[in-house]
């Protein structure tokens, strides 16, 4: 199925990956959304849970092993064209996650991967819904290791 003017639906995961005050966010190579700071994720492959496709994810674009805590929340990305056609639909499943370590290197479908403080993100070009996603994630942290 195409990513492009889907049939049906994606489903896909993001990890809110925390160390301290600062998250793990990768610029986009590719659309939607490419040249923006968002998330690190992508699509759940068949066969695969929501929770193993995030940690896949997150190993393939960050080199980066985490400990998943919980589900953040659940976004739903519709992106028309200019004539109204549907051309991007994701439900997204964004996890709170923390680091095995701190070394991040970028995979082949980021353009870059870098650990922002949490204080700074809106001097970035950011994704639509990325601080209120970081911010549920930081309220889900509660009692969770840091």
């Amino acid at each position: 199925m195409s990513r492009e003017y889907p049939e049906h639906p994606r489903v896909g995961v993001g990890a809110v990956v925390l160390h301290g005050t600062r998250v793990l966010l990768v610029k986009r190579g590719r659309p939607p959304g490419a040249g923006k700071w968002s998330l690190p994720g992508g699509l759940v492959h068949l066969g695969e849970t929501t929770r193993e496709a995030v940690v896949r994810e997150v190993a393939e674009e960050c080199g980066l092993a985490i400990t998943v805590a919980g589900v953040a929340g659940v976004v739903d990305r519709v992106v028309r064209d200019d004539a109204g056609r549907i051309r991007y639909h994701y439900v997204l499943v964004d996890y709170l996650a923390f680091p095995d370590s701190t070394r991040a290197t970028p995979g082949s479908d980021a353009a870059a991967v870098q650990w922002v403080e949490i204080d700074r993100i809106a001097e970035l070009d950011i994704t639509d819904g990325l601080v209120d996603m970081i911010r549920r994630a930081q309220a889900l942290r509660g009692g969770a290791r840091a």
